[in-house]
């Protein structure tokens, strides 16, 4: 593979196992700049995000890099300011339109994740619309609330809230709104950042003395678009500021749209003023897609490439990856890479084959299924008993372990873990992954459990 192949697949990886939001900010502009005696040079537009991947990253790229039978060893940042350093640039040759193309021609271009041609002005990606958004049944209540909040503005569900777990689609929801927002009202001024962006601001904003910029910037504006919401938890200064900037907004009858990967409830010491806010409009979840859903995304994706996959391939990847959708489109990635490498159309085993061998998730064969048996292994109790109303305390605790596991584990939305385990309610759920959270601060022993239940699943 040549440098850039590899990076392709090393973004393919790393989208899976980060947020949407922080892997838009630090890759975009990075790229191997070469690779030889075990050392990878990537190459990163600025000392902010070679500082950043230097301490955040490192360990997770040698890690992929490894699992794709690189002789990585070590890696080093250097800084090239050169808008050619981008792995994600945007080809100034549109790819030539071939509605015949067959798997035998994936191009450079098919490997490529989507460019970042992030709008300046409002902070969105145009690749995110309405039009490529595939609506099934796992988030048709989202996209309905957030197309009738593009239609009226400030009237109908504001703020609105979106949440689902991680790799469900909610940045393309809340940004395609924005999108369309644009191109309906262009005289309208629309803001969409993350929530770490805006503590990041504020931080700025607060040790250079210009709280009035901050506040221009945030409070003077038709559309607000906040990412990621969760991270405002237990920063008591970005909470106070968020507060007053959501009354300003509100009270002007401006629209407010946040995502996050739990409802406001489940946010951790989070202010009750701004969570009544939060929950004092429409909220909506995301959950995990179906089969013929995920089939249709892939389908989607595939159309967007211009490139085409046998309906077997497809039905076997949508299959064996039902967690998300950003793990189901790196998956795509990598059967693409595999055909461009080999330049031959794979059997559906060889396919499974490399998936398998090019995952760097050390949860790629880990099912729900194993977890409750794990669980109901180490703690000697019966997988019915687990899935049972039983209120016995230590059933009690298997319980919530596994519902702990589940989400940590496999990321499944709350409904589905709640489901899983004897059609648990949401607040259940809720409920019981909180203590299981708050144990593993403070309980040695159940730190230990934890431990050994994984270390069953991870043999």
């Amino acid at each position: 593979m040549s440098c850039e192949q590899i990076w392709q697949m090393v973004l393919s990886e790393l989208e899976l196992i980060m947020p949407e939001s922080s892997f838009q900010t630090w890759f975009q502009n990075t790229s191997i700049k070469s690779f030889s005696g075990g050392l990878a040079t990537i190459s990163v537009p600025n000392i902010f995000t070679k500082s950043w991947l230097e301490k955040k990253y490192s360990k997770e790229i040698l890690n992929i890099l490894k699992n794709l039978d690189c002789d990585a060893r070590e890696i080093e940042y250097v800084i090239d300011y050169s808008p050619k350093s981008s792995a994600y640039k945007n080809s100034s040759k549109k790819a030539k339109a071939s509605s015949s193309k067959s798997l035998g021609h994936v191009g450079d271009e098919d490997l490529k994740l989507p460019g970042l041609n992030i709008d300046a002005k409002t902070g969105l990606n145009p690749r995110y619309a309405f039009d490529n958004f595939v609506v099934g049944s796992f988030n048709e209540l989202a996209h309905a609330a957030v197309s009738a909040s593009v239609q009226n503005l400030g009237v109908s569900y504001n703020p609105l809230f979106i949440y689902g777990d991680v790799g469900l689609g909610k940045t393309h929801l809340i940004q395609a709104a924005g999108n369309e927002i644009k191109s309906l009202y262009p005289n309208l001024s629309i803001l969409y950042v993350q929530a770490e962006k805006f503590t990041n601001d504020l931080v700025h904003s607060l040790q250079h003395h210009k709280m009035d910029d901050f506040k221009e910037k945030y409070r003077n504006i038709d559309v607000f678009i906040i990412d990621d919401i969760q991270f405002i938890a237990r920063k008591e200064q970005t909470q106070i500021e968020l507060f007053y900037t959501f009354n300003t907004l509100y009270e002007k009858n401006k629209q407010i749209i946040l995502s996050s990967d739990r409802p406001p409830r489940a946010i951790p010491e989070l202010e009750d003023r701004l969570r009544s806010r939060f929950e004092g409009g429409m909220i909506a979840d995301i959950g995990a897609p179906n089969l013929e859903t995920r089939i249709a995304i892939l389908k989607e994706k595939l159309i967007q490439k211009n490139t085409s996959l046998d309906d077997e391939i497809v039905n076997h990847i949508a299959k064996n990856f039902e967690n998300n959708i950003r793990e189901l489109e790196g998956a795509l990635t990598r059967v693409l890479g595999l055909i461009k490498m080999t330049n031959t159309l794979p059997s559906v085993e060889i396919v499974s084959k490399w998936l398998l061998s090019t995952s760097s998730q050390s949860n790629k064969n880990i099912s729900s299924k194993n977890i409750l048996e794990a669980v109901s292994v180490f703690y000697d109790i019966d997988e019915k008993l687990i899935l049972s109303k039983s209120r016995r305390q230590e059933i009690v605790k298997a319980r919530q372990v596994s519902m702990y596991l589940l989400r940590e584990i496999l990321r499944l939305s709350l409904p589905s873990i709640g489901q899983k385990i004897g059609n648990k309610d949401h607040s259940t759920v809720i409920h019981a992954i909180g203590k299981i959270e708050n144990g593993l601060k403070k309980d040695e022993n159940l730190i230990e459990e934890i431990k050994k239940i994984k270390q069953k699943l991870y043999k």
